[in-house]
């Protein structure tokens, strides 16, 4: 419980309360295999996920089989929330394990029935809204990413964002080669050509997934 009530899911519960949610609320844990799909697009979900250790990335798939990167899923952070929220609506991505992970479930239906011992339970509920509400800027951000028509732009773009996010310009990025090119939307050859452009103008410097943005 050490763990969970450091995050933001948490925050401001009592170790006491959550153990009283864990059995009000029907927690339950599972481990998945690096690639593992967890939930697919086309269900119905009912439950949100908390990632306990390990991440899982956020996907989406069309009917040709190209795939878009929407995020990725750290450990302490949640997902499906979006869905299991609003009943009977089936996702419309694909939640896969990133890495080995362990991951927690929790009831949204009883999560919403209310708990005389339960304490904290609305404190949960104030903290999913915000979750929620940073997700949706997130999407949005990434919709800012995607808005410029060259693969520079798309770069420079995000790369702003992360600067201005880690307060450094030296960046770790969550992402690798094929994992970038599917986040901007953007062929991976054609994006691995950009960067070594990029480093030869003398605007980064990088070494796999660690940036130096030149300003």
């Amino acid at each position: 419980m050490n763990f969970v009530s450091k995050t933001a899911l948490f925050r401001e519960c009592s170790e006491e309360d959550i153990r009283n949610m864990a059995r009000h609320l029907d927690f339950r844990t599972d481990k998945y295999r690096k690639g593992n799909v967890i939930f697919s697009a086309g269900n119905i979900v009912t439950d949100i996920g908390l990632v306990l250790s390990g991440s899982l990335r956020i996907e989406h798939t069309d009917l040709w089989g190209n795939k878009s990167i929407l995020g990725i899923t750290p450990a302490g952070d949640v997902f499906g929330e979006s869905y299991a929220c609003v009943p009977g609506e089936p996702m419309m991505v694909d939640a896969v394990a990133n890495e080995d992970c362990d991951i927690l479930f929790i009831s949204v239906p009883k999560l919403f029935m209310p708990c005389s011992v339960c304490h904290s339970q609305n404190k949960l509920i104030q903290n999913l809204v915000i979750i929620t509400a940073q997700k949706n800027l997130q999407l949005s951000r990434r919709s800012l990413h995607t808005s410029p028509k060259t693969i520079r732009g798309r770069l420079l773009s995000y790369f702003s964002q992360q600067l201005s996010a880690q307060g450094s310009n030296r960046i770790i990025i969550p992402f690798n080669r094929q994992q970038l090119a599917d986040y901007l939307n953007l062929d991976r050859s054609a994006l691995s050509k950009e960067l070594g452009r990029m480093k030869h103008d003398g605007l980064i410097e990088y070494n796999k997934n660690v940036f130096e943005i030149k300003t």
